[in-house]
């Protein structure tokens, strides 16, 4: 009994030092809070602690992430979301004042996956909820990382900075998504360079300036104008160029804390949240499997640093499964989001905008008017625009718009221009509108013998589509670090002899589609012939169906024949019974010869 009220007396008298020492001053923290004290404001560093008399290195550490989890606390309560994808999630009140403007609420107004909703009636799905998703799992990946690693000194600065940047990296997307900025702005301004990352930035701006968020981010601790380039580089990289004799070209935070500028955008190898929201949540509404689990990177990530830098690493064993995840992507592009019906479908939507764009003005700001091509030189116009311009063109009485509205009308009845087949280049083309031009001039010049059609260039359009892992012909594994078990605080790189011999070899292709606009059977048909005649005078793979749809122009390119297509067509034809010509022109009755004479040999 002495012994135990020895040992209770003990833990009762416990000093300020050694509560310090065992990351456990609660006192310390209620007190802090009581008075309003936020550490940040003070800027109190290992030095500063170390002249207060703290020598212990590993008691100053615990110390300043005691003072950093005080002024983390919070006595306003969090907001609850029901999410489809993630469940019931908590977002930090700073955020929801974000959610809540305008300009945030008009992503509710922009298919996260343009026309491909027009091909998969589930894909209804907005920016809106992908941008919150995006702001919740940044959330997640830096609360992991500060948890496994208290060192990292990661503050509340920093999780709010990083998720109001996964919330916002959306906000530039226009009319139909990746259409807009891909394809629309392209044809109208061939002349400017523009994404809707930029986009993104200047929106934000102008969300904090009229919604009078300055002041809503300095009360919840945030510090301006620092904070505010900090979100904005996590959304588009650096803002300025570097300066002479400086190899950090970030402004917002050191290169100490390099490893945050991966998680919301990560130019290094691609791995970030916004990938881990909508890999999930596009194959919940394509109904596509999706066989990536961010939850498991998760509990493996921890920031390892390589040649000065810190960057966020996993477990060696993930490497397959990181494969798999750009496996995914590539299966997601090549099933959905390249479908070519809604590929089509965006470039109609595309035309009817282009006819469009001089007459459909909107209102920005000092009420000026702005085309649709120039709202996103106004962020008050370009707050306006959403995908709701398809029906503001169809349903329009201005008769400059009957040539768009005859276009969106052909997408509203399915009335869609057809694809008449598909082709791979030997290498990579560096294709420009100027080329895609020429080539459906020379198209339409490859008129087969016995075609009765007439098509001209202005008959085909042709789409250059490119699937890879990324990283263009990269394989963005070789940018990824890992680590062992045995020592989890060395950053390793794992090469894909080491993983499989089944993985891919190359990591990038160019798909070029052909569409023609005459929908008639016989113009089909014609255009077909003329597209498989194109694809041997350019030297380009053998379409799918190429046998099928020009079986007497297939046998006359020696490369798209091999042995085991001769065989199998010799068969064939022996079954059916057909004169079509095989093995570069030769009869069926020829082979039938041969084939008995290797039979009596």
């Amino acid at each position: 009994m002495e012994g135990l009220k020895r040992s209770r007396e003990e833990k009762d008298c416990v000093t300020p030092e050694k509560k310090r020492s065992r990351g456990g001053d609660t006192s310390l923290q209620h007190e802090l809070t009581e008075n309003s004290v936020q550490p940040e404001s003070c800027s109190l560093t290992d030095l500063q602690l170390k002249t207060l008399g703290i020598q212990s290195p590993e008691s100053r550490r615990q110390l300043l992430h005691c003072l950093q989890k005080c002024w983390q606390l919070s006595n306003e309560p969090m907001k609850v979301f029901n999410d489809p994808i993630h469940g019931h999630i908590e977002l930090h009140p700073l955020l929801v004042r974000i959610i809540d403007t305008p300009q945030f609420q008009r992503l509710r107004n922009i298919k996260q996956l343009g026309g491909t909703y027009l091909v998969f009636p589930g894909a209804s799905h907005n920016r809106f909820e992908h941008s919150i998703g995006v702001g919740y799992l940044a959330g997640c990946l830096v609360q992991a990382l500060n948890d496994r690693q208290p060192e990292l000194l990661i503050n509340k600065r920093d999780q709010l900075c990083v998720q109001i940047a996964g919330l916002c990296h959306d906000l530039g997307h226009g009319p139909f998504s990746h259409m807009f900025d891909g394809m629309f702005i392209p044809a109208v301004r061939p002349e400017i360079k523009w994404k809707h990352e930029s986009a993104s930035v200047q929106m934000f701006d102008h969300l904090v300036q009229v919604n009078g968020l300055e002041s809503v981010m300095v009360r919840y601790g945030l510090v301006l104008p620092e904070d505010l380039i900090f979100i904005k580089e996590q959304i588009a990289g650096p803002l300025e160029s570097l300066t002479s004799g400086s190899s950090w070209p970030y402004k917002g935070r050191a290169e100490e804390k390099s490893y945050l500028y991966e998680i919301v955008a990560n130019k290094k190898n691609g791995i970030d949240v916004d990938k881990w929201d909508y890999f999930a949540r596009d194959c919940y509404h394509l109904g596509i499997q999706n066989n990536f689990d961010y939850r498991r990177f998760l509990k493996f990530a921890r920031v390892c640093e390589v040649k000065g830098q810190k960057h966020i690493c996993t477990r060696d064993k993930e490497v397959g499964n990181l494969y798999d995840m750009f496996h995914t992507r590539n299966c997601l592009h090549r099933r959905a989001y390249q479908h070519k019906v809604g590929n089509i479908t965006e470039v109609m939507i595309t035309e009817a905008l282009v006819k469009a764009d001089p007459y459909v003005l909107i209102g920005g700001s000092s009420g000026k008017m702005f085309r649709i091509s120039q709202a996103i030189e106004d962020m008050e116009a370009y707050t306006k625009l959403t995908d709701h311009v398809f029906e503001q063109i169809l349903y329009s009485s201005d008769p400059n718009l009957s040539e768009a509205q005859r276009i969106l009308q052909n997408i509203v009845c399915r009335r869609l221009y057809k694809c008449v087949g598909q082709t791979t280049p030997e290498s990579h083309l560096n294709v420009s509108q100027e080329m895609l031009l020429a080539w459906s001039g020379e198209i339409a010049a490859s008129k087969p013998r016995g075609t009765e059609v007439d098509l001209k260039a202005e008959d085909f359009v042709i789409s250059v589509i490119y699937m890879d892992y990324g990283m263009k012909e990269k394989n963005p594994i070789n940018n990824v670090h890992f680590y062992c078990k045995n020592d989890p605080n060395k950053a390793i790189r794992i090469r894909k002899n080491q993983v499989s011999k089944l993985l891919p070899e190359r990591f990038a292709e160019q798909l070029i589609r052909v569409y023609c606009k005459q929908t008639d059977e016989k113009s089909l048909e014609a255009a077909k012939k003329y597209f498989v005649q194109w694809c041997i005078t350019r030297n380009f793979s053998k379409p799918q169906d190429g046998d099928v749809t020009a079986p007497e122009l297939t046998p006359l390119k020696r490369d798209w024949q091999s042995d085991d297509d001769d065989s199998d067509d010799c068969e064939r034809h022996r079954a059916s019974g057909s004169r079509a010509p095989v093995n570069g022109g030769q009869s069926v009755k020829t082979n039938l010869f041969n084939a008995q004479r290797d039979k009596q040999r």
